[in-house]
């Protein structure tokens, strides 16, 4: 998948550019759905005859006006919107604010949420729209503050002093902005620096993106982080760079590669580790220790520092993979000196392969490996905490970390406190080491601007299973197992507190196994191919009984509709979709010899709801051009892996250089059918020629499975 700056610059499709607009009426080629631009600036489907008329007869009155192809954007409305005094919160961040600093559609604070809105898939926007409604936050959904709860729960917070400097308030405020490029650790291979790009910032965190990788592993760290480093800091210190995926180490330079994807390299002063003071430590590069397995804490393994920055230093198991490794100071508590384990009566773990496992000598075995130990005055003893339990704190849920929940502690130990998510089961508790990053103090998320998750009530735990969409109990479907790639889910499946999630470590294969992750949340393909293909056959003009958005309709992301995201769409919403995309067959023209350009430009930009019988030159025509389609059914490409789909794609004359797209975006078969010469060219960015065949290849599958059903 492309990095995230050279999305950002990619054109976003324009709804308005794509209406037929006359008397304040849009109409939308190819489908009898009529629209019109409401007071708040949004975009509703048009249910009567009698609305029809209203808006014509009020477009001749009005100073109101809707963008014309030549205009491209919204002409004010002198009147004042009746919301223009009150208070705004914004559906993308919850960041609160009057009319004068939010868009004109009343709902987004800056065009970054409305364009990350836009990306989104439009059945996570249902979600989002419905469950996050745009309200005034002084007027009737109830606020939450800590104070009140304290009170009503007889409880205290957790004192400022019980957090480090950087799990505190923070004294500068987050200056990293969406499209920025940097040096970071890898959280699953903390040895690794990688190129990581800023996809999104919500108050002190910055969730990181890996160029050319999925999103799927986009990781979420405090813009205080001291694993994130400036642009050239890898070369500057000999550290090694792991450039994108696809790039030979010696091909990549920063400037040409900032400059190729006209993105921007994070300033070195939003890095606040490089200012820090460093202390001199004992440890070196290559001294032996012994240290705890935090993925196994019951095994104390033979370690190496493999790597130092500043005041910490990398832990390396012996002969294990670097998946194991973690970085932490001297006064960790994970970390001993050599022969700590044979004072201690505790067993130690050798080296896996090692020779002489059962007679484990560390002199012997220092001898061999030409090292020498990390002196034991160099291990410093960790000051005891001073949180205790029923004190409460805000937390970065693990399972879910774009979000942060009020927790309380309910246990702790030396080094450690186990949080439990307020109004949450006793399931979802889990420990943290007291420095944590993780952990905050109450009031954080408010300093920070940081969206806060409130406790959930009991009637809200009730509600949110009886209302549909994710079954788990207190889930309101935000947030994927499978990580950022998707922001919400509607089953058990993609939930990550489901019963048979809630044990599992990551579903998502290595990011270096050079495997890309599942399509989504294993749905029946087959059955739901059924559904979606009747929901197309049926009256396309069916109107909404509501009024959606005008998002849902510019963002015309098919690869995202159905590749696993949102199995649970409802069908209504599906016919509405479907009824905008595919539309009214087109009136019947005389028929006239083509060309073979004008065969292919004909079928790709008329529209998709025509490829029907009553076209015999689709068959005929395409048949010739394109071979290796004929006689495949949609019902039988509905039912394609990814794989099969890049097998075909890469059949296809002039098509090969396509592949790698269609990969990378895992459509399966399913949401292949459903591609449209906009996603094509627009969201996909496929040129023209490419773009003609794959797309007539899609319509003469469904032509065929047309076909077959007639002659049934």
């Amino acid at each position: 998948m492309e990095d995230s700056a050279a999305n950002a610059a990619a054109p976003d499709f324009d709804v308005y550019r794509a209406m037929d607009w006359k008397d304040g009426v849009g109409t939308l080629p190819g489908s009898e759905l009529k629209f019109r631009v409401n007071e708040f600036g949004v975009l509703e489907v048009i249910t009567s005859e009698a609305d029809d008329d209203s808006v014509k007869k009020a477009h001749a009155t009005t100073t109101w006006s809707v963008p014309t192809a030549q205009e491209g954007k919204l002409i004010p409305v002198k009147e004042e919107r009746p919301w223009a005094q009150r208070g705004l919160v914004c559906v993308r961040c919850q960041r609160k604010g009057s009319a004068v600093d939010f868009l004109p559609d009343g709902r987004h604070c800056s065009e970054r949420c409305l364009q990350q809105d836009q990306q989104e898939c439009l059945g996570c926007h249902l979600q989002r729209f419905f469950l996050f409604p745009a309200v005034p936050y002084g007027g009737k959904k109830k606020s939450w503050c800590w104070a009140s709860y304290l009170e009503e729960e007889k409880s205290v917070a957790a004192p400022s002093k019980s957090f480090k400097e950087h799990q505190s308030y923070p004294q500068s405020k987050n200056g990293f902005r969406v499209g920025m490029k940097l040096e970071g650790v890898d959280p699953e291979h903390p040895s690794m620096y990688c190129v990581l790009t800023v996809a999104e910032v919500s108050g002190h965190r910055i969730r990181l993106h890996f160029d050319k990788h999925s999103d799927c592993y986009d990781f979420w760290v405090n813009s205080n982080s001291p694993d994130i480093h400036p642009a050239g800091w890898c070369e500057k210190t000999g550290h090694k760079l792991h450039p994108p995926k696809g790039m030979k180490d010696e091909e990549f330079s920063w400037s040409s590669y900032v400059k190729m994807n006209k993105g921007q390299a994070a300033p070195k002063a939003l890095f606040e580790n490089q200012n820090t003071m460093v202390t001199p430590l004992g440890f070196r590069i290559g001294m032996k220790l012994e240290a705890i397995d935090k993925k196994n804490p019951s095994l104390i393994c033979v370690a190496t520092v493999t790597d130092m920055v500043d005041n910490r230093f990398l832990v390396h198991f012996d002969n294990w993979d670097e998946s194991y490794d973690y970085w932490c100071d001297a006064t960790s508590p994970y970390i001993h000196p050599i022969g700590w384990c044979q004072e201690n009566g505790r067993t130690l773990t050798t080296p896996p392969g090692y020779q002489s496992e059962e007679n484990f000598s560390w002199e012997k075995y220092l001898e061999e490996t030409g090292s020498s130990p990390a002196p034991a005055r160099a291990f410093k003893v960790k000051p005891p905490h001073s949180f205790q339990i029923h004190m409460k704190l805000e937390a970065v849920d693990k399972r879910n970390p774009m979000l942060v929940r009020v927790a309380t502690v309910v246990d702790s130990d030396d080094h450690r406190i186990k949080i439990h998510f307020d109004g949450w089961t006793d399931e979802y508790d889990y420990w943290v080491d007291t420095d944590s990053p993780d952990i905050h103090p109450a009031g954080w998320c408010a300093k920070t601007s940081h969206p806060l998750q409130p406790p959930i009530s009991p009637l809200e735990m009730f509600e949110s299973s009886e209302q549909g969409g994710c079954p788990t109990p207190g889930c309101k479907g935000v947030g994927h197992i499978k990580g950022a790639r998707y922001s919400g889910h509607h089953s058990a499946v993609g939930c990550p507190y489901s019963d048979i999630n809630i044990s599992k470590g990551s579903v998502l294969p290595d990011r270096l196994s050079g495997e890309m992750p599942g399509t989504g949340v294993g749905r029946p393909r087959r059955a739901e191919s059924s559904s979606a293909s009747a929901a197309v056959n049926q009256d396309a003009s069916v109107s909404p009984p509501f009024n959606l958005p005008v998002v849902f309709f510019s963002t015309v992301n098919a690869q995202l509709l159905l590749r696993g995201c949102c199995p649970g769409l409802p069908s209504l919403i599906r016919r509405v979709l479907y009824s905008v995309r595919v539309g009214r067959p087109s009136k019947k023209k005389v028929e006239e010899p083509l060309t073979l350009q004008q065969a292919l430009h004909q079928s790709v930009f008329m529209p998709s709801g025509s490829s029907s019988p009553t076209s015999p030159h689709c068959w005929d025509q395409h048949s010739k051009l394109l071979p290796t389609v004929a006689g495949i059914t949609a019902s039988k490409v509905a039912a394609w892996t990814v794989e099969q789909v890049t097998e075909f794609i890469q059949a296809l004359p002039g098509c090969k250089e396509q592949v790698r797209t269609f990969r990378d975006e895992q459509i399966d078969g399913e949401a292949f059918l459903l591609l449209t010469q906009v996603d094509l060219v627009k969201i996909l960015s496929i040129k023209l020629g490419p773009a003609l065949k794959i797309y007539n290849s899609i319509l003469m599958f469904k032509t065929t499975e047309d076909s077959a059903s007639n002659e049934l």
